[in-house]
């Protein structure tokens, strides 16, 4: 498989080294500093691109795949307000696009696991649930992808939530968090690859479950597997496809 990487920073490089020890080819590595190479003909010549840019980068690379004919993996997140737009863009135009906040193995198990325990404990409002993640400080958007899928996960399976909250600590007067919302605490801290918490608390106990990411390298590996899944498939997809827990 020809990959184009789109984005050539530590996350590109780790999913370079990974794409090459499966037994696939480089052929376009985009950065900011050869941003003339990133046209639709050279794009035209992988069979598919890997996209972990920046959020103000993504969409304008989505397209400019649509464009080329190439099929896309997006692992850049901050983009999703036009999620709907793009994927009726995608449909229409017969491209094929997969996207997810996180393409770590172990925390597409945390997000099943996730929605296995809110359902459960829908059932006992005595608890409050909030959501905490903390990343590295060069990290441009907050809250990460990864804790907003985890909170609309918690969201979905719990009645007595409706919308999440952020709080970047340290950044941000906290508001008043009203009992239908869901808080997302946002800690950003120096060298830190990701860890994410989800916490239930009553008067009597607490019950918590977390993700503690050692390095990119998960991310990265999940990225290549994300588009060997991708080979041969048409349409709009989100990594939760690609592991499929649920069948």
């Amino acid at each position: 498989m020809k990959i184009a990487l789109l984005g050539y920073g530590k996350m590109g490089q780790i999913i370079e080294r990974f794409a090459l020890e499966r037994g696939h080819e480089v052929v376009l590595k985009i950065s900011i500093d050869n941003l003339e190479d990133f046209t639709v003909d050279n794009l035209a010549k992988a069979d598919i691109a890997i996209d972990f840019s920046a959020p103000d980068a993504a969409v304008d690379n989505i397209y400019k795949c649509f464009d080329a004919g190439v099929p896309v993996v997006v692992g850049t997140t901050g983009w999703y307000g036009k999620l709907q737009e793009i994927k009726n863009d995608c449909l229409s135009s017969n491209n094929t696009l997969l996207y997810g906040s996180n393409f770590s193995v172990g925390v597409n198990l945390f997000f099943h696991l996730n929605k296995v325990l809110a359902k459960l404990m829908n059932n006992y409002p005595a608890y409050e649930v909030q959501v905490e993640e903390i990343h590295h400080t060069h990290k441009l958007d907050a809250p990460s992808g990864t804790a907003m899928t985890i909170a609309e996960g918690i969201i979905e399976e719990i009645d007595r939530k409706s919308e999440w909250l952020n709080e970047v600590v340290g950044t941000q007067i906290p508001d008043v968090i009203k009992n239908e919302q869901l808080l997302i605490e946002s800690h950003r801290i120096e060298n830190v690859p990701g860890t994410h918490t989800v916490v239930y608390s009553s008067e009597v106990d607490e019950i918590e479950i977390k993700h503690t990411a050692h390095s990119r390298a998960g991310f990265a590996l999940g990225a290549v597997i994300a588009a060997e899944w991708l080979q041969n498939k048409q349409g709009f997809y989100n990594i939760a496809d690609v592991f499929n827990f649920n069948s």
